[in-house]
């Protein structure tokens, strides 16, 4: 079969490589204990910003208290920075010195 300008349609299909999808690279997000956030307002953060039952949260918060810093969640860089913009700007509005960090996986 030909087109319009003589050419096999058959000529002009070309064939597309199926490109594989690469997972993007992963973040760990981290709390960091100080000696003025209270317990509560740490799993109330990880309630609210890391949607984590309060059981879960309350283990994360002791460990965190116990170790210097306790694991919130594993994201992709964007989410992992929204996160821990929220975390940084619920604590300064609560009046605590909470930070997070961000780790790559």
């Amino acid at each position: 079969m030909t087109d319009q300008s003589g050419t096999h349609t058959d000529e002009r299909i070309k064939i597309k490589e199926r490109q594989e999808v690469k997972r993007p690279p992963m973040f760990k997000v981290y709390l960091l204990n100080d000696d003025y956030t209270t317990m509560e307002f740490v799993v109330h953060i990880l309630e609210k910003i890391f949607h984590i039952n309060t059981v879960k949260a309350s283990q994360i918060m002791l460990h965190v208290h116990k170790n210097g810093k306790g694991l919130a969640g594993v994201y992709t860089k964007g989410i992992a920075e929204t996160k821990i913009a929220a975390v940084h700007e619920m604590a300064q509005l609560n009046g605590f010195p909470l930070k997070c960090i961000m780790e790559k996986e």
